[in-house]
């Protein structure tokens, strides 16, 4: 269960606020989001969001797993089968448990993607 708390200020702040597991893959995935085309990184929704022409991907630290969810999932599938369709737009996520590890070039490929496809197709939550 989500408990409630107020949102971090700023991306790096959400990282520090963690411990464990949960800590070290978020440190990891916005790192490799960095690496991967930079996008803007703010707190939206209580997570990490990046933007680049529109939302590009989330990081979001749950108690019992972390998302990294792109807004053009769908489309990211044949580099990465693990990322799970569902919910709005083109959503898909991949998700982490204690115990396992990021694939920091495989997350910043996947960046890359992403950043890619916003700046060819445009914000997807306004081609939806």
């Amino acid at each position: 269960m989500m408990r409630k708390h107020v949102p971090a200020e700023s991306p790096q702040a959400y990282v520090d606020a963690l411990d464990g597991w949960r800590r070290e893959i978020v440190k990891a995935l916005y790192e490799a989001a960095r690496a991967g085309g930079d996008p803007e990184a703010r707190i939206k929704w209580g997570h990490i969001v990046c933007f680049s022409n529109g939302p590009v991907l989330l990081i979001r630290a749950e108690d019992a797993r972390v998302l990294f969810g792109f807004w053009r999932g769908r489309r990211l599938r044949g580099i990465e089968p693990r990322l799970k369709t569902g919910g709005k737009y083109e959503l898909a996520t991949m998700t982490f448990h204690e115990g396992d590890t990021v694939d920091k070039a495989l997350a910043e490929r996947l960046v890359r993607e992403a950043v890619g496809l916003n700046a060819d197709v445009g914000d997807p939550t306004r081609s939806a």
